[in-house]
């Protein structure tokens, strides 16, 4: 793996045998040094001189001459064997100092070669090395702006992804806003109408009870009347039985105990507010018959003339039922036994 600390640069690897080399090539300048030395001395050395003599024979034929014999003659000097055998040792060694010379001036031209090849391929293996760190540096920096680029593409869809449920949420929080608003304005304009609904039966079951009011005063004076007259006997049950308070849906009627003129509108007032009846309100009428103790408390309420329709028999005497206690007379005390009729508000 390519090193990226400045603090070590790339180094050629170290070769094996360097130092052996290296020697080697010391030892043979050295000997190639003595070599030439010696050759130099050998060629300044003065050469010995040597001596001949030549000596030519004359034929008899030409000039005669007295027999005369002839001294001895000098034997020539051989030549120095030992001279000339050292010149060609001499010679030999000079030709091997040249070879040997040539030999490492060959070595040393091999060497610098291949050095110099090892240098250029040192440098060509430092330039693939380059080149291929450029390249992975590169590689890893299309790599990570590739990562980047993606990192970027996924954040921006995550935010849009977020943005839309955000938006989508708006829309629903504001169409569920708008659906209580909605609700809100249904229920108060049905609050409203059924206050309005209220008002007007409210104010319909006053009118009411104020006509039928004025109605039981009339017969109540009626009846006192009768009674004066002598006729109290044949009134009694049946305007108990009859009295009522018209449209306005409740009416009372006194039995065994008299009750005082405002009673019935007491009673009246007490069960209309214990009515509840959202049917039909054609031709109904119940008439209840209701005891009571002196203090108001109900002993019993029983239908003594149903309407026909059980709901609204039903409702009617929870209403009655439902006004325990029954208020109290001008006298303070509660008439022990009464009738109450009553018609559901058209």
């Amino acid at each position: 793996m390519i090193r990226k600390n400045s603090e070590y640069p790339l180094q050629p690897p170290r070769e094996r045998g360097t130092g052996r080399a290296f020697l080697f090539a010391l030892v043979m300048h050295a000997l190639l040094g003595f070599f030439l030395y010696q050759g130099i001395q050998w060629q300044n050395s003065t050469p010995e001189g040597e001596q001949a003599e030549l000596w030519t024979e004359v034929p008899d034929s030409a000039i005669p001459h007295p027999v005369v014999t002839p001294p001895p003659a000098p034997v020539a000097p051989a030549p120095p064997v030992r001279d000339e055998q050292a010149d060609i040792a001499l010679q030999e060694k000079k030709r091997q100092q040249q070879e040997a010379a040539r030999a490492a001036q060959l070595a040393e031209q091999q060497r610098q070669l291949k050095l110099k090849e090892q240098q250029e391929a040192e440098a060509k293996r430092q330039q693939q090395l380059a080149a291929d760190e450029a390249a992975q540096l590169a590689a890893q920096k299309a790599a990570k702006l590739k990562q980047q680029a993606q990192q970027q593409q996924q954040q921006q869809q995550q935010a849009e992804k977020l943005k839309q449920q955000q938006l989508a949420e708006q829309q629903k929080q504001q169409q569920l806003k708008e659906q209580q608003e909605q609700q809100q304005k249904q229920a108060q304009a049905e609050a409203q109408k059924k206050a309005d609904a209220e008002k007007a039966a409210k104010t319909k079951a006053q009118a009411d009870a104020t006509a039928q009011a004025k109605k039981q005063l009339d017969n109540e004076r009626r009846t006192r009347l009768a009674q004066m007259q002598g006729l109290a006997g044949g009134v009694g049950g049946s305007s108990s039985s009859s009295n009522g308070l018209g449209k306005n849906g409740t009416g009372s009627g006194s039995g065994g105990t008299a009750a005082s003129p405002g009673y019935a509108d007491k009673v009246r007032r007490l069960v209309l507010q214990h009515v509840n009846w959202g049917g039909e309100t054609e031709g109904l009428e119940t008439v209840i018959a209701v005891r009571c103790s002196p203090d108001g408390n109900q002993l019993s309420a029983n239908i003594t003339h149903g309407s026909g329709n059980a709901a609204w028999d039903a409702a009617a005497l929870r209403a009655v039922k439902a006004s325990d206690p029954m208020p109290r007379d001008v006298n303070g005390k509660t008439p022990d036994y009464f009738l109450v009729t009553l018609r559901p508000a058209s």
